[in-house]
């Protein structure tokens, strides 16, 4: 994407699979690197990590002496098949250790807290250690398998040999309760990466002689939040940060889904209660009409007609939604949307405004993702469910009682959340709530990283150009505010990579299976900066297929991920299905 099409571009507006883990990591290190380059010359050089072997697990308990935290188990797990979240992934011989910190009891509700960690810490490892930030509402420590890139990754860092860390960040339900206590909501916000950090640093320094070489934090949606968060506040514990789809700005992103539901309950149909059935606003035929009049529009604009829309801006200026989708004149059918659909539809794209007009929260981009039902989830199904609990307890000071918003349901509290009166509450502090959510939930100095670039620090963001909750616009726009704020030169140390059509972390017509953890290793600790990053569909044989592939689509069909604002564009020649026949320009 060049300089004079982004500013117009802003201007318009799981199955099983089995594989060798060598084998596989050995072939996705090779393809990898294959599309990095570049160096970082004049910059400070890190040297690679350097394996070690596995000294101690069972007597960690009781041999090590760690400030403010109780180790509540440790034992050896042997090599074979771990099965997360649906998907069994082959792992190597680790030690499993699990513990608490700073076990307390909450001063307002009275309710136990901690945080809650495991970390996994292989036989024969690489040196690395990487904290795996989590999502939503974190609440759970979720198996600490380091799967931080894209969807159903085939090599997660466990598997690459790191040690792995993962979290509940402070509060143990992934309930919004928590946010009754003062200090859950800081540990959820930054201070619980700050307190784990060093003490998993020590816990990797007792089990195998040594402190980690190199240290990465990565996730996504929440957790890429985690790792931006984490870039800004504690560059000088990281080498290296990967950031997934980013809820950077998640007080506004999540304020914004209460005003999405207000948007569509104005053309949505009524359930058995009489309350508005968001699901009818925008049938999943009707996104898959508007989804195909943006390919028809927009698809060409990358050199080939291929079913992809990799020209995200030139995009917004080529398709218009009313006049490129016809407008119903009778009953809607799927063959059309109305008037009123498209009004609504057009201001939800178009971003929250207040009474003064002034932008509430970041617009969002029309691609073919949207048919995605990742993409309806968040819009219909979220604002009512983690949207209202979040805002009501985690992003308002002071936080709602469980007496008042159990009084309500989660539709009508977002329904009657008001712009004008309770959104600035995400910016308010009080005696007890000394700290405001927007300041403890985002980034300081979003757009200087001078201390994780002085240090010779690493960061990728990656986005999905259809995300249903997280706008990619914003993140693009943090981007063209890091390269103003460090001279045009941002590169050197910070790289977006938009992924078109994928949703929410995954999903969608879309290439969404790629490793960016390798690339991140290769620039850190070898200088060579990623170009480029190989991804491909989940089709037909995928450890996870996704089943919203179109069926002209290649099952192995894969494509460049470029440095935004660059664009994958055919070369005129070769298969269409592979990425070598693209270019990023």
């Amino acid at each position: 994407m060049s300089t004079r099409k982004n500013r117009a571009f802003y201007a318009a507006q799981p199955s099983t699979g089995r594989y060798h883990p060598t084998l596989a990591l050995s072939a996705i290190a090779v393809a990898l690197l294959a599309g990095c380059g570049g160096s970082d010359a004049g910059l400070p050089q890190l040297t690679a990590a350097q394996p070690a072997t596995l000294q101690s697990c069972a007597t960690l308990a009781s041999s090590l002496a760690l400030p403010d935290t109780r180790i509540t188990s440790s034992e050896l797990v042997a090599e074979g098949g771990l099965t997360a979240t649906g998907v069994t992934t082959p792992i190597p011989a680790h030690c499993l250790v699990k513990g608490k910190m700073k076990e307390r009891t909450g001063p307002v509700d009275g309710a136990a807290y901690a945080i809650g960690f495991e970390i996994r810490m292989p036989v024969n490892w690489n040196g690395r250690f990487l904290y795996q930030a989590n999502g939503g509402l974190d609440g759970s420590v979720v198996t600490a398998l380091g799967s931080v890139s894209g969807a159903a990754p085939v090599a997660p860092a466990l598997v690459q040999g790191f040690a792995v860390l993962s979290s509940d960040a402070g509060h143990g339900a992934p309930t919004p309760f928590f946010g009754l206590d003062p200090q859950a909501r800081l540990d959820y916000g930054y201070q619980a990466v700050g307190t784990l950090t060093p003490m998993a640093k020590n816990l990797i320094k007792g089990a195998y002689g040594k402190a980690p070489d190199r240290s990465y934090l990565a996730g996504c949606s929440n957790g890429g939040r985690h790792a931006m968060v984490g870039a800004s506040r504690y560059a000088e514990q990281y080498d290296g940060i990967l950031a997934g789809n980013p809820g950077f700005h998640l007080p506004k992103a999540a304020t914004t889904q209460l005003w999405k539901a207000q948007q569509y309950a104005k053309v949505a149909g009524k359930d058995a209660s009489g309350q508005p059935d968001l699901t009818t606003a925008v049938t999943p035929a009707e996104f898959k009409l508007i989804s195909s009049k943006i390919v028809a529009k927009c698809d060409a604009l990358d050199g080939v007609v291929d079913g992809q829309v990799q020209d995200v801006a030139a995009c917004q200026t080529a398709f218009n939604l009313q006049t490129d989708v016809p407008t119903c004149t009778g009953s809607r059918d799927g063959s059309c949307i109305s008037a009123e659909q498209k009004g609504v539809l057009a201001s939800i794209f178009a971003g929250p405004k207040n009474s003064k007009g002034e932008a509430l929260y970041t617009g969002t981009w029309f691609d073919p993702g949207i048919a995605g039902a990742n993409f309806a989830s968040w819009h219909f199904g979220s604002p009512a469910t983690r949207d209202a609990g979040a805002v009501a307890f985690i992003f308002t000071t002071p936080p709602s009682t469980v007496a008042a918003f159990s009084a309500t349901t989660g539709l009508q509290y977002a329904l009657n959340f008001s712009m004008e009166t309770d959104y600035p509450k995400m910016f308010a502090t009080n005696a007890t709530y000394t700290e405001s959510p927007w300041s403890y939930m985002t980034p300081p100095n979003e757009a200087d990283l001078s201390p994780l670039k002085n240090r010779g620090g690493k960061m990728i963001v990656f986005h999905g150009v259809a995300d249903g909750v997280f706008s990619p616009m914003d993140t693009a726009q943090w981007m063209d505010k890091l390269q103003a704020n460090h001279g045009n030169d941002a590169g050197a140390f910070a790289r977006l990579f938009l992924i078109p059509g994928m949703n929410h972390c995954s999903g969608g017509p879309a290439t969404d299976q790629f490793d960016m953890l390798a690339p991140l290793v290769a620039w850190v600790e070898q200088g060579k900066a990623p170009d480029s990053v190989t991804a491909k569909v989940r089709g037909a044989g995928a450890n996870v297929v996704n089943t919203e592939l179109p069926a002209s689509w290649s099952a192995n069909r894969s494509r460049p991920l470029c440095v935004y604002p660059k664009v994958a564009r055919y070369n005129g020649t070769g298969d269409v299905e592979s990425a070598s026949s693209f270019s990023c320009k």
